[in-house]
C-alpha cells in the first residue's frame, strides 16, 4: 500500500452509494416530490407560497445556477441557506427548526429511495470494536441536520464522531485539502486512515494521494472500471471489519 502507510486506525466512509446506495435517480420525479413536500408544509405554516408551479420553478432556476456555480468554482452551497434566501424574498419567516424541517423535505424524497446494508449497523460497530475511530466525508449540498437526521435512522449516527459536508468549506473531493482537514478532524495521520468510497476519481484516486489508505465499494458508479493496484475492492462493509484486522495483524512497522 506504499511506505506512507502504516496501521489503520480510523475509517472514514463516502456518503452517498457507499455508506447507502441511491442507485441512478429520476431527478425530474424526485425535485416534483420534493417540492410538493415542502409547499404543503409551507402552506400549513401560514406562508406566503403562491401558485405550486412558480414555486417549483423558482426553486428548480435557483438550484441550478447554484449548481453550476459549483461545477465552475469547485466547492458546494450550502442548500439551508439557499431555501432562506429563495423563500425569504416572498416574505416566509420561519423558526430555525422549521427551516431545518424544510430542508428536511427537500431531501425526504431520496432519504426513502436510499438502501443500505441489513447488517450495516453490526459492520459499523464491529470496526468500532476494533478501536477505530470513524468518519464521513461526502461531497454535497445537502445541510448537517438532514444527513445526521438520515444516520439517525439508520441507527449509525452514535458511531461517526467526525462528519464532514462539502459545502462546509470553500472546496470539494477530489481536492486534496478536504482530505488533509478529514485527517486533522480525526486526529491520525493519513497513512493510518482508511477511505471507503464509490467513486474512482473523487474518493480512492485521491485518498491515495493524500498518503491514505482506500477501498472501493461497488457500486453503478464504478462498474467495469480498473480498480487502482493500491486499493482494495468490497462488495459490502462488512467485510471491512476482517480486512481492517486481517491487514493490522500482518503489518510490520519498517520504522
Amino acid at each position: 500500500m506504499g511506505d506512507r502507510r502504516g496501521e489503520i486506525r480510523a475509517v472514514v466512509f463516502d456518503f452517498g452509494d457507499t455508506l447507502v446506495s441511491f442507485g441512478k435517480v429520476k431527478a425530474s420525479k424526485l425535485f416534483r416530490a420534493s417540492s410538493r413536500l415542502s409547499y404543503e408544509f409551507l402552506k400549513s405554516c401560514g406562508q406566503p407560497v403562491g401558485n405550486f408551479g412558480y414555486y417549483c420553478l423558482r426553486n428548480l432556476l435557483a438550484i441550478r445556477t447554484r449548481c453550476l456555480l459549483s461545477a465552475i468554482t469547485g466547492s458546494d452551497f450550502d442548500s439551508l441557506l439557499l431555501l432562506k434566501k429563495i423563500n425569504g424574498k416572498t416574505g416566509v419567516k420561519l423558526s430555525e427548526e422549521q427551516w431545518e424541517h424544510l430542508a428536511w423535505l427537500w431531501y425526504e424524497p431520496l432519504c426513502k429511495l436510499g438502501k443500505a446494508e441489513p447488517e450495516l449497523k453490526d459492520s459499523v460497530a464491529g470496526l468500532k470494536k476494533l478501536g477505530l475511530k470513524l468518519g464521513i466525508l461526502s461531497n454535497t449540498f445537502v445541510t448537517s441536520s438532514s444527513l445526521d437526521r438520515h444516520l439517525e435512522q439508520l441507527g449509525i449516527s452514535e458511531f461517526f464522531g467526525v462528519r464532514l459536508y462539502s459545502y462546509q468549506f470553500n472546496f470539494r473531493k477530489p481536492n486534496p485539502l478536504i482530505f488533509e482537514v478529514a485527517a486533522e478532524r480525526v486526529g491520525e495521520k493519513p497513512g493510518n486512515i482508511l477511505f471507503v468510497g464509490d467513486r474512482i476519481n473523487k474518493d480512492v484516486a485521491p485518498a491515495l494521494k493524500a498518503g491514505m489508505h482506500a477501498a472501493l465499494i461497488s457500486a453503478y458508479t464504478n462498474e467495469g472500471k480498473a480498480v487502482p493496484a493500491a486499493a482494495w475492492k468490497i462488495d459490502t462493509i462488512r467485510e471491512l471489519p476482517d480486512l481492517v484486522e486481517n491487514f493490522n495483524s500482518n503489518y510490520v512497522n519498517t520504522d
